[in-house]
């Protein structure tokens, strides 16, 4: 790790240090911003102490990080209008970075200090729209153009779809339990079973599940969450240090050899069908990739590799024009994909040959998923408290029983779950505040319609905010540091 800074000047290197403490700033704040989510249900239930329960939160986090793999990470980072990705070296790229980032951790603080349940996630994709917005504005761009408006589709889609899929499947679990076991000890609260019985933790089996679940969204949420911060970090170091971090120089020879096939097969595919994909993407020379230059760009690209093995035996500037070129490449597969008229054998093909091109440069060293996991799984441990409460006891107009909490949690740790496995950003907060809510309606005892309109209004001020914020601090830095 520390040999990237061999080959910097002390400013740059201070910069590159700094730089990577924020992103790692921002994961430690998200930590114990969503804390409470993973810990809300097992600390109100009393079925482990809080502190006990805070640390374990913090080790699941942490493996959650370092075992959930890469997909939410870029899915996150391929937000970034494909322009702006091929610019992070740049002074414009850090302050990208850096306006990102700021308005993501103020938005963050201010609702964790009034103990709202806001969703990080959704904060971090506001504050990289508004970056697309500010570039697009500094550059004369149409905002059709300053925003990867498919791939934020998709997030807005996961975003909207995973709470109700958590509220069901968790109001679901409880109407099978109620059915199953309408007299069980586990549908009464805490208060209920030590006033009425004087015990203080829930059934064993209730104990249990809630424990396991707890556990389980710990993990899930590192997972999910964790991956942002991968990515980020990542856009810093090839930034700051795009000689060690713009291609994986631990490549594999097969890698490689698989990226300069990929590239030659998506050349033919777009020969090809040529016709239908000019129709849909006419030549324009406004943007560094563009569909119509595919050919060009797989020469350039087998070019630049040549008939090395590793990416180590390439000069610094040959590694920026195979990531150039693999971005560009990559972004035409994606839209030939979407055009009309291309056929079943080809739309599969494309598929793979999306693979094997961000192979080499979507990825991580392990130190970063390291560090990044730790200063998750330490923030997990801070700043539980002002959310436990609201989520235990202030979105229901009674209680939480055991078996809410059981359903609830369960199934907020198999909705992020599902969704960290195929790569969709989800809100941990979202869903399992949901998921509180599905429980509290099936068993009629209503929802406190004060505390669910202050999460609804804050959920709807999360984008618009964090975007304005991200703008505002893009476009001023662009105009003061460009």
């Amino acid at each position: 790790m520390l040999e990237l800074l061999s080959g910097l000047d002390t400013t740059l290197a201070v910069t590159l240090v700094l730089s990577v403490a924020f992103v790692l700033a921002f994961e430690f704040i998200n930590g114990f911003h969503d804390t409470a989510n993973a810990v809300a249900t097992v600390i109100y239930t009393q079925s482990m102490k809080p502190q006990t329960a805070v640390m374990l939160s913090g080790l699941f986090n942490f493996l959650g990080v370092f075992f959930g793999g890469l997909a939410v990470a870029y899915a996150i980072v391929n937000l970034i209008p494909t322009d702006l990705l091929l610019n992070i070296n740049s002074a414009q790229g850090m302050v990208m970075v850096f306006a990102l980032l700021t308005s993501a951790i103020l938005w963050n603080l201010g609702t964790w200090y009034f103990g709202i349940p806001a969703s990080s996630s959704h904060t971090l994709i506001g504050a990289i729209l508004g970056v697309g917005v500010g570039n697009a504005l500094i550059t004369g761009d149409s905002l059709a153009n300053g925003i990867n408006w498919s791939k934020a589709i998709d997030v807005f889609v996961s975003l909207f779809l995973s709470p109700l899929f958590g509220a069901g499947l968790a109001g679901l679990m409880l109407f099978t339990l109620l059915k199953m076991r309408p007299l069980s000890n586990i549908h009464k609260s805490p208060f209920q079973r030590q006033q009425i019985e004087g015990r203080k933790h829930p059934p064993f089996w209730a104990r249990f599940m809630l424990i396991v679940s707890s556990m389980g969204m710990s993990f899930t949420h590192g997972s999910n969450d964790g991956q942002k911060g991968v990515g980020l970090v990542m856009l810093v170091l090839i930034a700051l240090a795009p000689a060690h971090f713009v291609v994986n120089l631990d490549a594999e020879p097969i890698q490689i050899e698989h990226t300069k096939i990929a590239a030659v097969q998506l050349k033919e595919l777009y020969q090809r069908n040529q016709a239908i994909i000019d129709a849909k993407y006419p030549a324009s020379n406004a943007h560094k990739c563009d569909v119509s230059k595919v050919i060009d760009e797989t020469g350039e690209l087998l070019s630049a590799i040549g008939d090395a093995k590793s990416f180590q035996q390439l000069p610094e500037n040959q590694r920026w024009n195979v990531r150039t070129q693999l971005i560009c490449l990559g972004d035409a597969a994606k839209k030939i994909g979407k055009v009309a008229g291309i056929n079943d054998v080809d739309q599969k093909q494309l598929k793979g040959i999306q693979k094997d091109l961000s192979a080499t440069t979507e990825y991580a060293p392990t130190w970063v998923i390291v560090a990044v996991a730790l200063a998750i799984g330490m923030g997990t441990m801070v700043g539980w408290k002002r959310v436990v409460n609201t989520v235990g006891a202030k979105i229901g107009k009674q209680d939480m029983t055991y078996a809410q909490g059981m359903a609830a949690q369960t199934m907020s740790a198999v909705s992020i779950g599902l969704a960290s496995a195929i790569g969709a950003p989800v809100s941990t907060t979202q869903i399992l505040s949901s998921a509180v809510a599905g429980t509290m309606v099936v068993n009629r005892s209503g929802v406190q319609m004060s505390t669910v309109k202050t999460i609804l209004t804050t959920w709807v001020l999360t984008l618009p905010v964090s975007m304005g914020l991200a703008i505002t601090l893009y476009y001023f830095g662009v105009k003061l540091f460009v």
